[in-house]
Protein backbone atom coordinates (compact mmCIF):
# COMPACT_ATOMS: atom_id res chain seq x y z
CA UNK A 1 0.00 0.00 0.00
CA UNK A 2 1.76 3.02 -0.69
CA UNK A 3 2.55 6.06 1.84
CA UNK A 4 1.20 9.15 1.59
CA UNK A 5 3.47 12.29 1.39
CA UNK A 6 3.71 15.90 0.93
CA UNK A 7 6.13 18.09 -0.96
CA UNK A 8 6.66 21.79 -1.04
CA UNK A 9 8.48 24.45 -4.41
CA UNK A 10 9.09 27.02 -1.90
CA UNK A 11 9.53 29.74 -4.14
CA UNK A 12 11.51 33.61 -4.05
CA UNK A 13 12.53 36.07 -6.56
CA UNK A 14 15.88 38.06 -6.58
CA UNK A 15 17.38 40.26 -9.42
CA UNK A 16 18.15 37.03 -11.13
CA UNK A 17 14.50 35.48 -11.48
CA UNK A 18 12.53 33.01 -9.83
CA UNK A 19 14.31 30.80 -7.41
CA UNK A 20 13.08 27.35 -5.84
CA UNK A 21 14.77 25.90 -2.26
CA UNK A 22 16.31 22.38 -2.30
CA UNK A 23 17.47 21.10 0.51
CA UNK A 24 19.96 17.98 0.61
CA UNK A 25 18.84 14.52 2.10
CA UNK A 26 21.06 13.37 4.96
CA UNK A 27 18.92 10.33 5.35
CA UNK A 28 17.98 7.60 3.06
CA UNK A 29 16.78 6.60 0.79
CA UNK A 30 18.33 9.38 -1.94
CA UNK A 31 21.04 10.44 1.08
CA UNK A 32 23.23 13.03 -0.45
CA UNK A 33 20.51 13.76 -3.43
CA UNK A 34 18.90 17.41 -4.04
CA UNK A 35 14.96 17.65 -3.23
CA UNK A 36 12.27 19.68 -2.19
CA UNK A 37 11.33 19.91 1.59
CA UNK A 38 8.42 17.49 2.88
CA UNK A 39 7.74 14.24 4.16
CA UNK A 40 5.00 11.75 5.16
CA UNK A 41 1.60 12.99 5.88
CA UNK A 42 0.68 11.95 9.59
CA UNK A 43 -2.12 9.93 11.26
CA UNK A 44 -5.40 12.40 11.01
CA UNK A 45 -3.38 15.29 9.74
CA UNK A 46 -4.18 16.81 6.80
CA UNK A 47 -1.96 17.32 3.64
CA UNK A 48 -2.13 20.97 3.86
CA UNK A 49 -1.29 20.80 7.55
CA UNK A 50 1.58 17.87 7.32
CA UNK A 51 3.53 20.05 4.22
CA UNK A 52 3.33 23.31 6.56
CA UNK A 53 4.69 21.43 9.50
CA UNK A 54 7.45 19.77 7.13
CA UNK A 55 8.50 22.68 5.75
CA UNK A 56 8.75 24.46 9.26
CA UNK A 57 10.67 21.49 10.83
CA UNK A 58 12.97 20.99 7.96
CA UNK A 59 14.12 24.58 6.88
CA UNK A 60 12.73 27.02 9.81
CA UNK A 61 10.52 28.76 7.40
CA UNK A 62 6.53 29.40 7.52
CA UNK A 63 4.97 28.66 4.42
CA UNK A 64 1.84 29.79 2.50
CA UNK A 65 0.95 27.12 0.25
CA UNK A 66 -1.52 26.66 -2.36
CA UNK A 67 -1.94 23.16 -4.03
CA UNK A 68 0.07 22.37 -7.37
CA UNK A 69 -0.52 18.54 -8.28
CA UNK A 70 -0.37 14.89 -7.47
CA UNK A 71 2.90 12.45 -8.55
CA UNK A 72 3.51 9.04 -7.98
CA UNK A 73 6.67 7.41 -6.36
CA UNK A 74 7.51 4.19 -7.35
CA UNK A 75 10.91 2.74 -6.60
CA UNK A 76 10.03 -1.20 -5.95
CA UNK A 77 13.71 -1.77 -5.89
CA UNK A 78 14.40 0.62 -2.82
CA UNK A 79 10.60 -0.39 -1.62
CA UNK A 80 9.35 3.08 -2.16
CA UNK A 81 5.66 3.71 -3.44
CA UNK A 82 4.13 6.95 -2.29
CA UNK A 83 1.50 9.15 -3.66
CA UNK A 84 2.91 12.53 -3.17
CA UNK A 85 0.89 15.79 -2.95
CA UNK A 86 2.79 18.88 -3.94
CA UNK A 87 2.09 22.64 -2.77
CA UNK A 88 3.95 25.76 -3.98
CA UNK A 89 4.24 28.92 -2.17
CA UNK A 90 6.40 31.91 -0.64
CA UNK A 91 7.85 31.36 2.56
CA UNK A 92 9.15 33.83 5.51
CA UNK A 93 11.62 33.55 8.34
CA UNK A 94 15.13 32.87 8.47
CA UNK A 95 16.43 29.68 7.26
CA UNK A 96 17.72 26.58 9.42
CA UNK A 97 17.94 23.20 8.47
CA UNK A 98 17.32 20.50 10.86
CA UNK A 99 20.51 18.37 10.98
CA UNK A 100 19.12 15.21 11.41
CA UNK A 101 17.11 15.05 7.84
CA UNK A 102 18.54 17.74 5.95
CA UNK A 103 22.41 18.59 5.76
CA UNK A 104 22.42 21.76 3.80
CA UNK A 105 19.81 24.44 1.32
CA UNK A 106 19.84 26.13 -1.12
CA UNK A 107 18.11 28.68 -3.77
CA UNK A 108 18.34 27.22 -7.36
CA UNK A 109 16.94 29.00 -10.17
CA UNK A 110 14.53 26.71 -11.55
CA UNK A 111 16.94 25.89 -14.79
CA UNK A 112 19.96 24.84 -12.25
CA UNK A 113 17.21 22.71 -10.39
CA UNK A 114 15.52 20.61 -13.54
CA UNK A 115 19.44 19.95 -14.41
CA UNK A 116 20.38 17.82 -10.81
CA UNK A 117 19.48 14.19 -10.55
CA UNK A 118 17.06 15.08 -7.55
CA UNK A 119 15.14 12.91 -5.16
CA UNK A 120 12.47 11.07 -5.89
CA UNK A 121 10.08 12.26 -8.76
CA UNK A 122 11.27 15.77 -7.83
CA UNK A 123 13.19 16.47 -11.73
CA UNK A 124 9.31 15.74 -12.65
CA UNK A 125 7.41 18.16 -10.21
CA UNK A 126 10.35 20.25 -11.32
CA UNK A 127 9.69 20.07 -15.64
CA UNK A 128 6.16 20.31 -14.73
CA UNK A 129 6.08 23.39 -12.51
CA UNK A 130 8.81 25.02 -15.46
CA UNK A 131 6.38 24.14 -18.57
CA UNK A 132 3.17 26.00 -16.32
CA UNK A 133 5.36 29.16 -15.97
Amino acid sequence: MPNATAGALILNDDNNGEKVLLTKRNIPPFRGHWCLPGGHIESYETALDAVVREVKEETGLELEPSFFGYFDEIYPDIGVHNVVLIFKGRARGDLQFQPGEVSEGRWFSIEEACRLPLAFCHNTVLEKYAEQS
